[in-house]
């Protein structure tokens, strides 16, 4: 306990409540945390940095791509360091890693002509490799770690009320994810886009010392069990009923496959419509605040969806979760291939809502459940190299449907043919368990 305990002032064991409702707060406040790193913080960003360096859009998102793709190969090497070391070192080295990347990257325009300086070369490679670097960065240490040691450690934290309490969580991530673009445009207003990073690097860095003292690994370091149950009064029966599988028994397993993959999907056209949705919606005609208001009638039936499914998940099978995922999958894109009529916004609107709530449960709740907690890290990890290849791919998949073909809808056929192998391979998934 003392080791779980070192640098902290505060001790879960002497708590006048479970300790796991301080987990879920702070845990919930590490997944807003790494909205620098995600796509959702760094697209604001795109317009002045691009233009301060001298970069094209398609240079600019090249080096997001190739910073992303990199960072994939190197999450699920850090899903085995969260078995080994757990949350709290974990969290703590890529919330102040991420703030470091931060302010490396307000001084990128400076950093690049001090390169060019010095190699006498005067090229747009200098700032491209610079960015491509940084990119890395704030994606594995803010998409990619931060996020998945803080959802873990919550579901740790929980069994029977797993999903329940992770209703409480996605709403407090999918309300602070949907308005940081308006936070983060007012700061760059305000402040410039430099001194933004500055400020966001420094409450990183406040939020590493909290990591420290309010993140812990799991409850029975401190002689506590899941839910606050203590461990006198946890039945041989339930202490028996878990399963731990490893990473390597995981992915022969059909589950973790059809459920990995569906999510990825879901990273994939999520980032991709996000990326050019003013562009997607004006290629039909549709204004830029036409294009913007969309989101919000999205994020209503993602919380709606999220909250009422996560308290399900705790009695039903999740299998019915990936059916209704895969069919919201295929009724966004069907609405992205007839956007041009006012029904097919109706879909794609309807279809991301539903993906997008149904992601938030799936994500957190089916991990734990299906392959059990010692190995959750190592096979989160893996699920989440998925996603950021997804997340990764999108955005020039999309622009090349688009600038190749002359319009978005031809990724709707893409996507309904893997949506419908997926469909096909779904049939025999089941609980592993």
């Amino acid at each position: 306990m003392s080791n779980s305990n070192k640098f902290s002032l505060i001790n879960p064991a002497k708590a006048p409540f479970f300790y796991g409702y301080v987990v879920l707060f702070i845990g919930s406040i590490g997944v807003l945390a790494s909205i620098p790193g995600q796509t959702v913080g760094v697209s604001v960003f795109t317009d002045p940095v691009k233009d301060a360096l001298g970069l094209s859009r398609n240079q600019f998102s090249n080096a997001y791509m190739i910073g992303t793709l990199l960072s994939a190969f190197f999450v699920a090497k850090a899903g085995v360091l969260f078995d080994a070391y757990g949350a709290r070192y974990v969290a703590f080295f890529a919330s102040f890693f991420l703030g470091v990347s931060l302010l490396l990257l307000s001084v990128s325009v400076e950093i690049s002509e001090g390169l060019q300086s010095i190699l006498s070369l005067n090229s747009f490679m200098v700032p491209f490799v610079v960015m491509t670097i940084l990119f890395f960065f704030i994606r594995f240490c803010g998409q990619g770690v931060l996020t998945m040691a803080s959802r873990n450690m919550i579901m740790i934290w929980f069994d029977k009320n797993r999903g329940k309490v992770n209703s409480i969580s996605s709403i407090t991530v999918s309300l602070g994810f949907s308005s940081s673009p308006i936070f983060i445009n007012k700061l760059i207003d305000d402040h410039g886009w430099e001194m933004s990073w500055q400020i966001l690097a420094v409450c990183l860095f406040i939020f590493s010392f909290l990591v420290i003292q309010l993140y812990r690994n799991r409850p029975e370091d401190f002689n506590l069990k899941p839910d606050g149950v203590h461990k006198k009064r946890r039945s041989i029966k339930t202490e028996k009923a878990e399963s731990n599988f490893s990473l390597e028994q995981a992915k022969k397993t059909r589950a973790f496959w059809m459920f990995g993959l569906a999510l990825a999907f879901n990273s994939f056209f999520i980032t991709g419509f996000t990326f050019h949705v003013v562009s997607i919606f004006a290629s039909q005609d549709y204004s830029k605040s036409q294009a913007i208001a969309v989101f919000l009638p999205i994020s209503v039936i993602a919380i709606t969806v999220s909250t009422l499914c996560n308290i399900l998940s705790d009695y039903i099978s999740h299998k019915i979760y990936l059916y209704i995922m895969l069919a919201s999958g295929v009724l966004a894109s069907l609405g992205l291939l007839f956007l041009s009529q006012t029904f097919g916004v109706y879909m794609l609107m309807a279809g991301l809502g539903i993906f997008g709530g149904l992601f938030a449960v799936v994500n957190a709740v089916t991990w734990p459940r299906f392959f059990g907690r010692k190995h959750l890290g190592a096979i989160t990890g893996k699920v989440m190299s998925f996603l950021v290849i997804g997340s990764a791919v999108a955005p020039s998949l999309f622009s090349y449907c688009f600038t190749s073909l002359g319009s978005y809808r031809y990724i709707s056929y893409v996507t309904l043919a893997f949506l419908l192998f997926l469909l096909i391979g779904s049939y025999k998934v089941k609980n592993p368990q």
